[in-house]
């Protein structure tokens, strides 16, 4: 199986397909990132948010991969935004990984107050070169406009709810435009439309099972994805995605799946 990439707009690669480790603790986070590693997942997405930083940094440390080969995410926390906050926020985070460097690092939420001020943060530690790359998460269009009228860097990454059932083309379609890469978390709507008979339907004729094919959808587009389970078969099954292509007719079909069905909050209310 082969990894699929992107290059970033600083001209850095990243994995398109990752591990992410929400709701993960302790040595259930630990053990699916190093099975993950050794699955041949690459790409590693953790928050300050998430309270597993620590465990995530073991994990990578104890790998038989080199850190190098590993591009890893971490993201600061709405409590720790602003300025002064980010950084001393970006120091926690180092020292809970325990590593010499971060590949990407986040606006976790556009916290109302705060966004401007932490994203000039993020621009220090880039400009510190602390970080390979910096970005947004949960930013929609209005935010990424309002980003754009104070930013001097362009994010390289904006992390966001997406799915065939929230299929955020305008989202996409700007984010291309500006050259920010889209990455979706949740992309496998935590199970709940495994069961929709056009999604069966399609895994039935491709072979794959619902998730390979929400996947691999995600990839033909050309967004990120980080799906999370810590379950080793899951994490199997969702690596197992780059041995088949989906028609392009297929493609249209699943973009006409969307529902604007959530299951996190809308960054929308932070506006």
């Amino acid at each position: 199986m082969t990894q699929l990439y992107t290059t970033l707009n600083n001209s850095i690669t990243m994995p398109l397909l990752g591990l992410g480790v929400y709701d993960m603790y302790n040595r259930e986070a630990e053990e699916a990132v190093g099975n993950a590693l050794e699955i041949g997942y690459r790409l590693i997405d953790t928050a300050a948010m998430y309270k597993n930083e620590t465990e995530i940094g073991n994990a990578i440390r104890t790998s038989a991969v080199t850190r190098k080969e590993i591009f890893l995410t971490t993201k600061v926390a709405d409590g720790d935004q602003g300025y002064d906050n980010t950084l001393r926020a970006f120091d926690e985070s180092s020292r809970k990984l325990n590593c010499d460097y971060v590949d990407l690092y986040l606006v976790h939420w556009p916290i109302k107050k705060t966004r401007k001020e932490t994203w000039k943060a993020l621009e220090k530690l880039y400009a510190d070169k602390r970080v390979r790359a910096i970005g947004v998460a949960n930013y929609l269009l209005p935010f990424l406009n309002e980003l754009e009228s104070y930013s001097e860097i362009t994010p390289a990454v904006n992390q966001v709810e997406f799915s065939p059932y929230l299929f955020l083309e305008d989202l996409l379609n700007e984010c291309n435009r500006k050259n920010i890469q889209l990455q979706a978390y949740t992309p496998l709507v935590r199970g709940q439309r495994f069961s929709d008979p056009k999604l069966i339907s399609l895994a039935s004729q491709y072979e794959k099972t619902p998730a390979q094919i929400i996947l691999r959808w995600m990839l033909q587009l050309g967004v990120s994805t980080i799906p999370k389970s810590s379950n080793i078969i899951r994490l199997k099954e969702n690596f197992d995605v780059f041995d088949f292509q989906i028609s392009d007719s297929d493609m249209k079909k699943i973009n006409a799946f969307n529902e604007n069905f959530r299951v996190v909050d809308d960054p929308m209310m932070m506006l």
